[in-house]
């Protein structure tokens, strides 16, 4: 019987550059949310659900598409929208196509809090992130992320 094959480590470049791609990932996160707590009142989360929401067509948004739209399990998505829910910040209803799913909006104060947060938020991106890697990142970024995530997409699902 052969030996299986040793793992493919990477090189210490290898290793350097995925260590900082994690380390900007989670601290640009982290900048994020303290911002939005700090001067909103919401998490990170409660933000990208606000955003997806507001720019659905007709104004709400199912909760299947939300999920994938925040790339959530569906679970997480539903404790999640329950807290906001209780805060005011959305509202859900019964699907009145099918009465199955469920349709999530916004209610005023969830415009009125996303209104707010959206110009301290763009702020904040532009100088740690667009602003800093000019025209030239942003297109490299772009290639860059666009093969990546074709690999993502080709990769099989392992649940």
């Amino acid at each position: 019987m052969p030996e299986p094959e040793s793992p493919h480590w990477l090189t210490p470049a290898e290793q350097r550059s995925w260590r900082a791609y994690l380390a900007m990932t989670s601290r640009l996160s982290a900048i994020q949310g303290r911002q939005l707590q700090a001067l909103h009142g919401i998490s990170i989360q409660d933000f990208q659900v606000l955003v997806n929401v507001s720019e659905a067509e007709t104004g709400c948004i199912r909760t299947s598409d939300l999920a994938d739209a925040v790339v959530w399990e569906r679970s997480r998505l539903s404790h999640h929208l329950a807290r906001m829910e209780k805060r005011g910040l959305i509202r859900r209803d019964a699907c009145p196509h099918d009465g199955r799913g469920v349709l999530v909006s916004l209610t005023d104060k969830g415009h009125e809090i996303l209104e707010q947060a959206a110009p301290d938020h763009v702020d904040l991106v532009r100088r740690v992130f667009i602003d800093i890697l000019g025209t030239d990142g942003l297109d490299k970024l772009d290639d860059v992320t666009s093969a990546v995530l074709a690999a993502i997409d080709q990769e099989p699902d392992p649940a």
